[in-house]
This record gives C-alpha cells, sequence and structure tokens, in this order.
C-alpha cells in the first residue's frame, strides 16, 4: 500500500515556476514508477511527466518537455515536478501516481496508487 500527498500548487504569473511535491508512504516506493498527470473539468486526466523506479529515465508530454522536470528522491520517498516558463493552459488539477508496471507509463489506467491532487491556476 502507497499513499501519496502532492503539495505545492497555486496561482503563479505566465512564465513564472512553481514545483509540486508528492510525499508518498510505505517502505515500498521504490519499487514503484512514478507519474504526474493533470485534469481540468470536464476533459480526461491527461499525462504529464513520469520516472523510473531509479531516476534513470524520464518521459514527458510533448506539451511540457523542455519546460518540466520530474525526479525522484528514493530516501526521502518524494517525487518532485519542478514547471519553469508555465501558461495559462498549464491550468489544472495534478495528481502523482504510482504503477508496478514497467511499461505504458503515458497511460492513467496502469497507475495503482493516486493522490488527492493539488491545483494550479497560471494567470495571463
Amino acid at each position: 500500500q502507497v499513499q501519496l500527498v502532492e503539495s505545492g500548487g497555486g496561482l503563479v504569473q505566465a512564465g513564472g515556476s512553481l514545483s509540486l511535491s508528492c510525499a508518498a508512504s510505505g517502505r515500498t516506493f521504490s519499487s514503484y514508477a512514478m507519474g504526474w498527470f493533470r485534469q481540468v473539468p470536464g476533459k480526461e486526466r491527461e499525462f504529464v511527466a513520469a520516472i523510473s523506479w531509479t531516476g534513470g529515465t524520464t518521459y514527458y508530454a510533448g506539451s511540457v518537455k523542455g519546460r518540466f522536470t520530474i525526479s525522484r528522491d528514493n530516501v526521502k520517498n518524494t517525487v518532485t515536478l519542478q514547471m519553469n516558463s508555465l501558461k495559462p493552459e498549464d491550468t489544472a488539477a495534478y495528481y502523482c501516481a504510482a504503477t508496478p508496471r514497467a511499461t505504458e507509463w503515458t497511460h492513467a489506467y496502469v497507475y495503482v496508487y493516486w493522490g488527492q491532487g493539488t491545483q494550479v491556476t497560471v494567470s495571463s
């Protein structure tokens, strides 16, 4: 069992930065690949970024590549999403998630644990 708690959301102007953090409970954190997704009302949850168990492999959605960076600390049991050059279209609720799967990290259905989400609002 893994419990995930996100923090760090808020209101920021376009061009600004935010750092989201996801704290995980449980001693098996390093056994899970981790992902960040986002969702706006009325739309499906959208993949943002994922990172492998060791942190050696990362994936990004095309819309955030070059602006967002995902990282993890398996000692502190945390995953961080550093978001730079934010745009109004990045406004969404952001969720971290954990999966034991080795593939298909861009798909929400492979993730078995989810946090409650944190809101990010980017003003123009």
